[in-house]
């Protein structure tokens, strides 16, 4: 499990350089126009967090074979974001730790219900991200959601390790090109 506070251990080599790449690449993505322009992604700041927790989930996902240190580390990457975020937008120290819980909480029911979804099939998934990014709305651009989020999972698990960690790689189109 990755825990939302481990950034404030002290530990003696931090993955920290091989994670701010990824996690740059994850944010660019989630600023790419097609995903608002051609799946109806909401250009808003839900919208975007919603789009930056799947890229967060799915390359999470791939990196469970890699290990856990290297997760915790991109997780608290995100965590760090989100604080940074919320005192940029003027959220005072009392509240950003209740806010924070608020993002916890919805990285953790995202993904668990991605993670179910992904076992049962593209058509469950779909329905999840409907329901998650879309508002519940545009089942078409669901169905173009998931079937985007298999083809980063199968091109992350093409990738070998080294790759992977050097962020090597780009995400596809959030539209595929026919």
């Amino acid at each position: 499990m990755l825990w939302p506070f481990n950034r404030f251990r002290k530990s003696g080599s931090s993955p920290r350089g091989t994670i701010e790449p990824i996690y740059g690449m994850i944010v660019a993505q989630t600023r790419e126009p097609l995903f608002y322009r051609h799946l109806n992604v909401p250009d808003t700041v839900e919208g975007r967090f919603d789009l930056l927790i799947l890229h967060l989930w799915l390359v999470l996902r791939r990196l469970r074979g890699v290990g856990s240190e290297l997760s915790q580390a991109l997780f608290d990457r995100f965590c760090d974001d989100m604080d940074d975020n919320l005192r940029e937008m003027g959220v005072g120290d009392l509240t950003v730790p209740k806010r924070m819980q608020k993002f916890g909480e919805a990285f953790y029911g995202r993904t668990a219900a991605y993670d179910l979804a992904w076992s049962e099939s593209e058509a469950q998934l779909a329905d999840a991200l409907r329901k998650n990014i879309l508002n519940g709305e545009h089942p078409d651009s669901a169905a173009g959601l998931a079937a985007y989020a298999g083809r980063v999972a199968a091109q992350l698990a093409a990738l070998d390790d080294n790759r992977l960690l050097g962020a090597g790689w780009s995400f596809p189109s959030p539209v595929q090109q026919d």
